[in-house]
């Protein structure tokens, strides 16, 4: 192309955008080594691999706990075992099932029974729960005989009841059969002198009732303490007729 001068005119020099050198100083740069900027493009591209920016490069590896030991030479970094998670949590469920369980039995006896009962609500296992228990009463702090005496004495003198209600109430506190009997064994054949006993200090409010009507109420008293049906009746009817009765004394005009 020229112009109304006559004069060619010289184009401007293409550069590529992709590949090639259109000059001399590009073709010496690209086979020249690579610039420091090149480098620390390389390096960032390479620190971000080994991070694992792209789902198929390495993912790193995870980091064990380390414990850092002084040393003349600098700090010397050890890797520490790694800890049993599960065997961890046994353990620590364990001792708070027994802290518990000793907790409560602190505050009153409990029988072999519901020792364990308390102990499957820790959701352990029966092994360890047969383990615990058969410590505890090897230890004495388990004893179903001893408990048996001391509910068979609280029902006689403090409750004054039957040899049928006191067999309730152990049954209830699940105590092993044999250990009822034993303790049963030893209460001395006095249910109806106790029944009595009982009777005389409720017939005197009853006495506003007529005849058949104190009989059923305080019969029925008795029935609910432990009394059998028959021994409740003539305990009841012994103790109306004696406050019914009337009291010999000197008269003073």
């Amino acid at each position: 192309m020229s112009t109304d001068g006559g004069e060619d005119e010289r184009l401007a020099p293409v550069i590529p955008l992709f590949g090639g050198a259109a000059t001399q100083g590009a073709s010496e740069r690209s086979d020249a080594a690579p610039a420091e900027d090149d480098a620390e493009v390389q390096d960032w591209h390479t620190t971000w691999r080994d991070l694992g920016s792209r789902p198929d490069d390495r993912r790193p590896t995870a980091v064990k706990p380390l414990q850092v030991t002084p040393s003349p030479d600098g700090p010397r970094f050890v890797e520490l075992p790694e800890d049993d998670g599960d065997e961890t949590d046994a353990d620590e469920l364990r001792e708070q099932a027994e802290a518990r369980l000793v907790k409560a039995l602190r505050r009153r006896s409990l029988s072999v029974s519901e020792a364990r009962a308390q102990l499957r609500e820790s959701e352990l296992d029966a092994a360890v729960i047969d383990e615990m228990v058969d410590r505890l009463v090897r230890l004495g702090a388990l004893d179903d005989d001893a408990l048996a005496d001391q509910l068979v004495y609280a029902g006689v003198e403090r409750k004054n009841q039957g040899r049928r209600a006191i067999a309730q109430a152990l049954s209830a506190r699940g105590i092993d059969r044999e250990a009822i009997e034993r303790a049963l064994a030893e209460l001395p054949d006095d249910d109806f002198e106790r029944a009595l006993e009982y009777a005389r200090g409720k017939a005197t409010s009853l006495l506003r009732y007529d005849d058949q009507t104190a009989l059923r109420r305080l019969s029925g008293q008795l029935a609910r303490r432990g009394y059998g049906g028959g021994l409740a009746m003539s305990a009841a009817r012994a103790a109306l007729d004696e406050a019914r009765r009337p009291r010999s004394g000197v008269r003073f005009d």
